[in-house]
């Protein structure tokens, strides 16, 4: 049987009929997680959308233009340099120093938050905008090419498991 089928998985005691994954299923997805782990500390994506991006920007910048792009996202949330902290895993002077840079580059700017005016949060400016966008783009062209000879109904599987599995990274970290 191969990693993917059903009765790979083991029975733990007192969970009943749960199955959890098998030493085979583990082992395959440490090795992946390995691969791209090893990959992203490479960057080469990251410096592709930076090219992209029309204006220069340095990787650190597009770390943290993407962190209050996506804090932007969620719901009306303030996006701060606790929240670029928290996302980029870097303690709070870390991301304050990069934050700075980013707003002296002129990506993003502070601005007083709508819940707690002596709170400065982070919005991006129009070139902040622009080069996110372009990354975007950069990296969805990318995995489109990657993704070209699968089955639409294999990207739209592949998509919500890797979700499904990125929240419960998140889940875990948070405890």
């Amino acid at each position: 049987m191969g990693v993917g089928d059903e009765q790979s998985g083991t029975r733990r005691a007192g969970q009943g009929e749960e199955t959890q994954a098998g030493d085979a299923v583990l082992a395959a997805v440490e090795a992946a997680m390995t691969r791209i782990r090893r990959r992203q500390s490479r960057r080469s994506l990251a410096r592709s959308a930076v090219e992209g991006a029309g204006a220069p920007v340095d990787l650190t910048t597009l770390a943290v233009i993407d962190a209050v792009d996506e804090g932007t996202g969620e719901g009306g949330r303030d996006v701060t340099v606790g929240f670029v902290a928290d996302r980029l895993a870097v303690d709070p002077s870390r991301a304050s120093r990069i934050v700075a840079d980013a707003v002296k580059s002129g990506f993003v700017r502070r601005v007083a938050s709508q819940e707690d005016g002596r709170r400065s949060c982070l919005e991006l400016t129009g070139s902040g905008e622009q080069a996110v966008a372009a990354a975007h783009r950069t990296r969805q062209g990318f995995y489109a090419s990657l993704l070209d000879d699968w089955e639409p109904g294999e990207q739209r599987e592949f998509a919500r498991l890797l979700t499904k599995f990125v929240r419960s990274l998140d889940e875990a970290e948070r405890g």
